[in-house]
This record gives C-alpha cells, structure tokens and sequence, in this order.
C-alpha cells in the first residue's frame, strides 16, 4: 500500500552557482558516503549528482508529509546499488520500501520517490 508519493525538480545551473560559490552548501546537502561519490565525479556530474540527491531528498520530505525541517538532509542517504540505481540507505521510513527514481535533463534533475508498506 503506497504511504506517500513526492516529487521534486532542481535546476541545475542554481546548483553549478552554489557549488562554486557556497562550496559549504555540499556537506549541508550530502551524508559523509553521499559527499565519496561526489568527490569521485567530474565537475559536470557533481552538478548533476547533487542536484538529483537535492531533489530527493526534497521528494522525500514531500512523501513523508513534513517538508524539510522536520526531516533534515543528513536524515536522509541516497547511495547506489550494484547497478548503480539509486537507493535510500537512510531515513525515518522504517516501516517499509522507498522508491526512489533520479533523472536529468541539461538544465534540470528530477527524483521521485515512492513510500510504501
């Protein structure tokens, strides 16, 4: 049974900004393994890999009914399975699967994110 459905939309050219000129914003944003695979990434992807984790985290909060405050980043980790899909490693849902689904466009990254128990 689906608990809690959330979207969420970034554009990445805010991001490209924040990252060259509030570079404090990245470990604000990213967990400790999130912040691993970013520095492991081009410049180019490192946009597109926080924006997408950005927007997660934002359809998350969405899914679970709080927005962002009540959840905060750093509750939340998106890292990727052996196929490189990403998957929720962290989060106050316990009591059942999350869905999670990224995409980009040049401009944009999307995530989805589905609650269910």
């Amino acid at each position: 049974m689906i608990q809690g459905i959330g979207i969420d939309a970034v554009d990445l050219a805010r991001i490209k900004k924040i990252i060259q000129e509030k570079p404090k914003f990245i470990a604000r944003i990213l967990t400790p393994n999130e912040q691993l695979l970013f520095d492991a990434l081009p410049p180019k992807r490192q946009v597109e890999f926080l924006g997408g984790r950005y927007a997660c985290k934002e359809a998350f909060s969405k899914a679970w009914g709080t927005g962002i405050g009540k959840v905060t980043f750093h509750d939340l980790e998106i890292l990727a399975n052996e196929f490189g899909a990403p998957v929720m490693t962290k989060s106050p849902f316990k009591e059942g699967h999350v869905f999670v689904s990224i995409t980009h466009t040049e401009e944009l990254a999307f995530a989805q994110i589905i609650l269910e128990k």
